[in-house]
C-alpha cells in the first residue's frame, strides 16, 4: 500500500487524494479490460440472489483491489471500509466503481457500523468485509463477520483472487497489485451458516473455518498461476 509520509499528505490533502482516487479507479478499470478473468463457483452467489437471501462476502484486506470485478448484479454492494486516510483512499475508489461505502471507526463490531450492516442486511442488501483489516493480523480473522451474521442470519461468502502477472507490496497484508494483460480467477467459497442462538464457543469455532477457507480458496486461486500465497500472520495455523 501507500507508504506512510504519502498517506499523511493524502490525509491533509483532499484535492490530492482525489486525483490518487481517480488515478485508482482508471487503473483498475485498465487492469479489467486489458486481462482475461473467470470466476468460479459463481452459481454460489447467484443461487442466493434468486433466492432473494442477502449475504456478507468476506475477502482479505490484501485481495480487495480487483474485488467490483466478481460483481455483476445490479443489487447495491456496499464495503465496510476504515476511516484511516488510506482507508478514505479506498472508499473513494470503491465509490467510482460502483460500490457504497460505510466507514468504520475502531473495531468492525462495535458501534454505528455494525448496526448501519445490519439495516443494510435486513432491507436485503449485501455487504463485504475485510474480516483482517483494517490493520491486521494479515490473514487472521476477526469475529466481526461473525457477530454479524449472527445478529442478522445472513450468511457469509468467502471470496479470494489471483492473478498472473502481479506484484506483492511490503505491506502489512502483503497487499496484491494487479499488473495489465494478464489472466485473473475468482473464486467463490461455500456459505457459512451462522445460528442467531450460537454460543461464544460455536462463534469461535465459525471463525476459525471462516479463517481456514479464506486461505484455502487464496492458496487454490495462487496456485492456479504457480504463485506463491503470503503466510499468515504468527497465531493459530490455517
Amino acid at each position: 500500500m501507500a507508504t506512510p509520509q504519502f498517506i499523511k499528505l493524502l490525509s491533509r490533502n483532499n484535492n490530492l487524494q482525489s486525483l490518487a482516487a481517480l488515478f485508482g479507479h482508471q487503473y483498475i478499470r485498465f487492469v479489467s479490460y486489458s486481462s482475461f478473468w473467470e470466476i468460479k463457483n459463481q452459481n454460489i452467489p447467484n443461487k442466493l440472489m434468486d433466492e432473494g437471501k442477502s449475504f456478507i462476502t468476506c475477502f482479505w484486506h490484501g485481495r480487495l483491489l480487483m474485488m467490483s470485478l466478481a460483481w455483476p448484479y445490479e443489487l447495491p454492494f456496499y464495503m465496510l471500509i476504515s476511516s484511516h486516510p488510506d482507508g478514505k483512499l479506498i472508499a473513494k475508489i470503491t465509490e467510482k466503481l460502483g460500490f457504497r461505502a460505510l466507514k468504520r471507526d475502531g473495531k468492525i463490531g462495535a458501534g454505528s457500523a455494525m448496526r448501519s450492516m445490519a439495516r443494510i442486511l435486513k432491507q436485503g442488501h449485501c455487504v463485504g468485509i475485510t474480516p483482517d483489516g483494517p490493520r491486521g493480523p494479515r490473514m487472521r480473522a476477526g469475529l466481526g463477520p461473525i457477530a454479524l451474521a449472527k445478529l442478522t442470519g445472513a450468511p457469509i461468502l468467502p471470496l479470494s483472487f489471483s492473478i498472473s502477472r502481479s506484484k506483492t507490496l511490503k505491506s502489512w497484508d502483503r497487499f496484491t497489485l494487479p499488473l495489465p494483460f494478464a489472466k485473473g480467477v475468482f473464486i467463490w467459497g461455500n456459505p457459512i451458516e451462522i445460528a442467531t442462538n450460537s454460543t461464544s464457543e460455536e462463534l469461535e469455532l465459525a471463525r476459525q473455518n471462516l479463517e481456514k477457507e479464506l486461505n484455502q480458496l487464496t492458496r487454490s486461486a495462487d496456485k492456479i498461476f504457480r504463485k506463491q500465497t503470503p503466510k499468515p500472520a504468527a497465531g493459530d495455523s490455517s
